[in-house]
C-alpha cells in the first residue's frame, strides 16, 4: 500500500472491468491459425480500473465507483483493488449477475479486446448513481463518459462544488466536454466519430467548445493539444521497445488527472501522460507493476 503523502485526492466514475489477459507467443493468429498461450493474468482493468492503479501507485488517495460488481468480479476487484489503497466502498453489489469481465489477447504490441459491453448497456442499469459526498471530498475528478446521466450528473456536481474533472472520448458540444478541466480524445474515437476529419481543424473545434485543455492522442503517433483562443501544440511519442499496450490509453489519462491536480502547463501535462503511457508499454501486465512518480517524471523530463 502506498504511504500516505499530501497529493490531491482523486474521485474516479467510470468503467471497471475483471480481465483474463492471455499473451500469446507469437502474432495473433489468422482464422482457422493456432497460437500458443505464453502467460495469463486476471486482473482488474478498463478505463478507471487502470487509472486508479497509477493514481494510487503515485500516493494519491483514490476512490473509484461506476459499475456494479457481480458475483464473478466482487472479489477479485476490490481484493485486488484495496490491497493498493484503493477505496472501493463506493462500488455496489449485484448479486444477479456475474459482474463486468473481457477477455484480452496481447500480440507483440497488439491487443484484441473481447466483451460483453454491447449487452451490458442495452440490460438493466447496473451503475451507480454518484454521491455528492464522494464528488466534494475529492480535490479532482476523472470522470467516464460512458453511464449517460450519471456521468453527467458528476459532471454537474463537479460543476456545482467548484471541482476540477477530466473526461475522454467526447463529442465536442457535449456537455461533458465543455465543463472539463481537461478532455482527452482518443484515435479510437476519432476514426470511429469523425472518419475523414482533418485532426487539427477537428482539435480547433473541440478547443473553441470548452475553456479547458483538449487533447489528441494517436497511439504511437503525433499528441496534439490546444485550447480556445490558443495555437495548437503537439509533442511526439515517446521511442520505446513495448511489451504490451494494454492500458496506455487508460493509464494516460490517469497522468493527465495528475498533471491537472498538480498544476502543471498544458505542454508539461501532455508531456507527464506521455510518459505515462510509454512506461506503462514498457511492462506486462501494468495492474501488477504500476510505474512510479519517480519513473514517470524522470521519462517526462520534468
Amino acid at each position: 500500500m502506498p504511504a500516505p503523502t499530501a497529493l490531491p485526492r482523486v474521485y474516479l466514475y467510470g468503467m471497471i472491468v475483471f480481465s483474463t489477459i492471455h499473451r500469446l507467443k507469437a502474432e495473433y493468429p489468422a482464422a482457422d491459425g493456432y497460437a500458443e498461450i505464453e502467460e495469463t493474468h486476471r486482473v482488474p482493468g478498463g478505463e478507471t480500473g487502470n487509472s486508479a492503479l497509477v493514481l494510487a501507485t503515485w500516493g494519491h488517495p483514490v476512490k473509484v465507483a461506476g459499475p456494479f460488481l457481480g458475483t464473478a468480479t466482487r472479489d477479485p476487484v476490490t481484493t485486488f483493488l484495496t490491497a493498493r489503497g484503493i477505496d472501493c466502498s463506493a462500488l455496489h453489489y449485484d448479486a444477479s449477475f456475474d459482474g463486468v469481465r473481457d477477455l484480452v489477447l496481447v500480440a507483440g504490441p497488439t491487443r484484441t479486446v473481447f466483451g460483453e459491453f454491447g449487452r451490458y448497456f442495452d440490460g438493466p442499469r447496473r451503475w451507480a448513481v454518484p454521491a455528492r459526498s464522494d464528488v466534494e471530498a475529492a480535490d479532482v475528478v476523472g470522470l467516464d463518459p460512458f453511464f449517460g446521466e450519471q456521468s453527467l450528473a458528476v459532471a454537474r456536481l463537479c460543476r456545482e462544488l467548484g471541482k476540477r474533472y477530466v473526461t475522454i472520448d467526447c463529442a465536442p458540444e457535449s456537455e461533458l466536454h465543455r465543463g472539463a478541466a481537461a478532455t482527452v480524445v482518443s484515435g479510437e474515437h476519432l476514426r470511429q466519430h469523425f472518419p475523414s476529419a482533418d485532426r487539427r481543424e477537428l482539435l480547433r473545434r473541440y478547443a473553441e467548445s470548452s475553456a479547458g485543455l483538449t487533447i489528441f492522442t494517436a497511439g504511437s503517433g503525433e499528441i496534439l493539444f490546444a485550447r480556445a483562443g490558443g495555437g495548437i501544440g503537439s509533442i511526439g511519442a515517446f521511442s520505446i521497445q513495448p511489451k504490451s499496450t494494454l492500458g496506455a490509453g487508460d493509464t494516460f489519462r490517469g497522468g493527465v488527472v495528475h498533471g491537472v491536480a498538480a498544476g502543471l502547463g498544458d505542454a508539461a501535462i501532455v508531456r507527464f501522460a506521455a510518459a505515462t503511457a510509454a512506461c506503462v508499454c514498457e511492462r506486462f501486465p501494468m495492474a501488477h507493476n504500476p510505474p512510479s512518480l519517480t519513473e514517470v517524471t524522470a521519462r517526462a523530463g520534468l
